[in-house]
């Protein structure tokens, strides 16, 4: 069905709608800034790649650990109550890298993540279906795509400042005239003290980002906004609506989706680092390539999001998984620079699909179901915990059946693109069936 002459958002809720947006941009920053932290704590604390992709495991951990309880308070209270307990979260975790950096344990920095995302499962608990709900249902899931569209700017800050302050300023990245790391020749003494100065480096932008996350603390505390969180779901018990939810097939399958998409998104963006080194690229401008992959991923979101007000989502959703499956055989089968470049162009398919998942899985939810059934989709990023730390492994063989594992290791989310092109084919045909 055509939205084209429907308004994205009805005019007594645009500032709200701003407000809430520029949410999305905040947990973009973490996401991203997070990513290249893999290939800098491998390094900098002497572990393997599967050992340091815990961090992703302790980030995306808290989401399924705490997107469950945030539903249920805000079923109780409201979207905002939601949004400034996130936001309290996100700010107590950004500031616990300071004692982190000190103690100089890469435990410590897993439990900071692991707190921060608390506040970011709160925040899309909150965030997401708040979007859906300021407006009219048949352009909801458009919305939210135009929503989205702003977390990449988020993203493409976390990945500059990445890119261009905290990865050239680690001294245990220098290298040599061969293109090896001097860090691993150095005295333990001499590694003590890079490591001082490196986490300190790793440290500063989360502090920051703290700072920010207060003052917008502040901000939507003080403005009123409309209270959207459906008026009978406190009255609506929790296995009423686990039962109707588990018995909507768009939903379920809708949720399994988005547990992959996440897996691949995360393993795609965490990973060009890796893909990148094995072709003798050093960090700092493998970072630019990752910079490169977001800008496509972004201007995908708002063609994508154009794009809707013509074409059937479910059926653009499809399309999209087709291209992200041929990229990333591209990035598997082929080697060197042509390989890098075909995993870069996987951001610009992977661009409207949580949006898209979310709003196709939610659409024929029942109001009062919306809490909990948001709380699974974003439970749903226990994908980027899970899958993760397992192509870390892969990648760690060096080679696998004479193939340069690091593209072999691609096989995992090119499983998952094919799922959700399958995902978005069958809506489709199951919404013009009816």
């Amino acid at each position: 069905m055509s939205t084209e002459n429907t308004p994205l958002v009805p005019r007594k809720y645009l500032f709200t709608f701003i407000l809430i947006t520029s949410l999305f941009a905040l947990w973009g920053f973490a996401n991203d800034i997070t990513n290249p932290m893999v290939a800098a704590f491998q390094t900098l604390m002497e572990i393997s790649v599967a050992k340091a992709s815990m961090v992703q495991f302790a980030f995306y951990g808290g989401y399924a650990t705490m997107a469950i309880p945030a539903a249920l308070f805000i079923r109780k209270y409201s979207y905002k109550v939601g949004v400034l307990i996130g936001l309290g979260l996100y700010a107590v975790g950004a500031f616990l890298f300071i004692p982190a950096a000190q103690f100089q344990e890469f435990t410590y920095f897993c439990v900071s993540l692991y707190i921060l995302t608390f506040g970011l499962a709160f925040l899309e608990t909150s965030a997401n279906p708040f979007i859906l709900s300021l407006g009219p249902k048949e352009n909801s899931t458009r919305r939210l795509n135009f929503a989205q569209a702003f977390n990449p700017v988020g993203s493409l800050s976390g990945m500059a400042i990445a890119s261009f302050i905290v990865l050239p300023s680690l001294l245990s990245d220098r290298r040599d005239a061969a293109g090896q790391i001097i860090f691993h020749g150095l005295s333990e003494a001499e590694k003590a003290n890079i490591r001082v100065h490196d986490l300190a480096v790793i440290r500063d932008p989360y502090v920051a980002i703290g700072l920010v996350v207060l003052v917008m603390f502040v901000v939507i505390a003080l403005t009123k906004m409309p209270t959207l969180k459906g008026a009978d779901e406190a009255r609506t018990s929790a296995g009423t609506t686990l039962s109707r939810l588990w018995h909507n097939g768009i939903y379920r399958y809708g949720v399994l989706a988005q547990v992959l998409y996440v897996a691949a998104q995360i393993m795609v963006w965490t990973f060009i680092i890796q893909y990148a080194d094995h072709l003798g690229i050093d960090k700092a401008s493998a970072q630019r390539y990752n910079i490169l992959a977001m800008s496509l991923s972004l201007t995908g979101r708002f063609l994508g999001t154009y794009i809707m007000k013509y074409v059937n989502q479910r059926r653009l959703l499809a399309v999209f998984g087709v291209g992200a499956s041929v990229c990333t055989l591209g990035a598997i089968c082929v080697k060197g620079m042509w390989g890098l470049y075909s995993l870069i162009c996987i951001s610009l398919f992977m661009s409207i699909m949580f949006p898209t998942i979310y709003g196709i899985a939610l659409e024929n939810v029942q109001s009062e179901d919306t809490s909990l059934g948001a709380a699974f989709l974003v439970m749903a990023i226990v994908g980027g915990a899970l899958m993760p730390p397992l192509q870390g492994h892969l990648i760690d063989q060096q080679v696998i059946l004479g193939w340069p594992a690091v593209n072999v290791s691609f096989c995992l989310p090119l499983v998952c693109f094919v799922f959700i092109a399958i995902y978005g084919y069958r809506t489709f045909k199951l919404q013009t069936a009816g």
